[in-house]
């Protein structure tokens, strides 16, 4: 990282845009120019880096002139029009949305497991950022797959309301409070009441019973650990924790793990943390996770119900490595290896 890089961040008055600006200075990013973006909603706003207030510019399709790298945070549809028009004004673009992730020109990082594949955004100009919940329990699962190979995965997730924006964060916190004032609840992000219940549905539902949220657990797995052999079945669940989601994974390996073999090789994995000690009451909860990079797993434990099969408790904040912190994590393999010049 020898040389400053001109780093746009589009959508950067959001949750994780504003963690994405936050990442690149606590993670001493060589910026040499910021480029905050976002709608004409966020005409007046300024974004806080280095000690400075740098103004948001709205975005347009001139918003790319001299930009290295552009970090996108905001909508589908935002992505599929202004990512191809940032790429082709020379930037890389590490784009957060579904849009792109399941392109096969496009690769699909995370930086602990498949950090050479990379190296393909010279297809189109763009890397496609996980979805969170995915990021989450693919750090967990390479190392495990490296060492016995998984053959199935049954997953649950327990997710926070970060997830869905800072909208949905502001409706648990109105709801809790009405609820204890004895007021009328109202819901306007989700379609039932989220305060002191769980909602087992992210995202549309799909013609197969599953939501997106789901199927982008299955189909992501597959592209990031390069094995669509790979078996995955997920079942995605809403519930009112601000940040940090949680996962209970079910794994069915090739050659039998334990679970002693499992800490071992999961205590020496890039971005992992074992929390794992019952008799003291250790386990990874999202109040560990919160404000963290690292992905935290205990309950590990095994399966008895199948010969080769292990549990597992996987908890990480949504919005710093399942969003924002994996996407500057690509910025600085980019720069190291790639961009320096």
């Amino acid at each position: 990282m020898a040389r400053g890089y001109n780093v746009a961040v589009v959508g950067t008055t959001g949750a994780v845009g504003q963690q994405m600006v936050a990442c690149l200075e606590e993670r001493h990013f060589p910026v040499s120019l910021l480029q905050p973006l976002a709608s004409e909603r966020s005409i007046g706003k300024t974004v806080s880096f280095q000690g400075k207030e740098i103004p948001v510019a709205v975005l347009g399709e001139d918003s790319f002139a001299g930009i290295d790298i552009a970090l996108f945070s905001a909508g589908g549809s935002i992505s599929e029009k202004f990512a191809p028009i940032a790429a082709r004004a020379g930037a890389v673009v590490v784009d957060n949305s579904s849009a792109w992730r399941m392109d096969p020109a496009v690769p699909l990082v995370v930086p602990e497991v498949n950090p050479r594949d990379i190296a393909q955004y010279r297809n189109k100009g763009i890397i496609a950022n996980p979805n969170c919940s995915t990021i989450q329990m693919v750090v967990v699962l390479k190392p495990l797959h490296d060492a016995a190979g998984i053959r199935r995965v049954v997953v649950s997730t327990y997710q926070a309301v970060s997830g869905t924006g800072q909208k949905a964060v502001d409706e648990l916190a109105e709801q809790v409070r009405a609820m204890f004032s004895c007021q009328e609840v109202k819901t306007k992000v989700y379609p039932y009441r989220i305060a002191f219940n769980v909602l087992p549905h992210i995202d549309v539902f799909l013609e197969n019973g599953y939501t997106k949220e789901e199927m982008k657990m299955v189909n992501e797995t597959q592209k990031i650990l390069g094995d669509d052999t790979v078996q995955v079945t997920a079942t995605t669940v809403r519930v009112p924790v601000f940040y940090g989601h949680s996962e209970s994974i079910n794994i069915e390996t090739a050659r039998k793990l334990t679970p002693w073999e499992a800490r071992e090789i999961l205590s020496a994995a890039p971005g992992v943390k074992v929390l794992d000690d019952p008799e003291q009451k250790k386990y990874p909860m999202p109040l560990d996770a919160a404000g963290q990079d690292l992905t935290l797993v205990g309950r590990i434990r095994e399966d008895f119900s199948i010969d080769n099969g292990l549990n597992l408790w996987v908890v990480a904040d949504n919005i710093r490595k399942g969003a924002a912190t994996n996407a500057v994590q690509i910025a600085e393999i980019l720069v190291k290896e790639y961009l320096e010049r």
